[in-house]
């Protein structure tokens, strides 16, 4: 099974920015773009980050 490797601060983070992206995009303030924030959205809901482990980076404490 997958190993989480988002700790507190960096998923909490994750889940702000990509609410507000999404936010202002729904709202018309940014553009489509905007959308992408469903990407830290989602992976800070997982608490795993794709690009953290091909980087092997992990911010979640032992």
């Amino acid at each position: 099974m997958l190993q989480p490797n988002v700790g507190s601060l960096d998923r909490v983070l994750r889940i702000a920015i990509g609410l507000l992206l999404i936010g202002l995009s729904i709202t018309g303030l940014i553009g489509a773009w905007g959308w992408v924030g469903l990407i830290p959205l989602v992976t800070g809901i997982a608490v795993r980050c794709p690009l953290y482990t091909l980087l092997g980076i992990r911010t979640l404490r032992r």
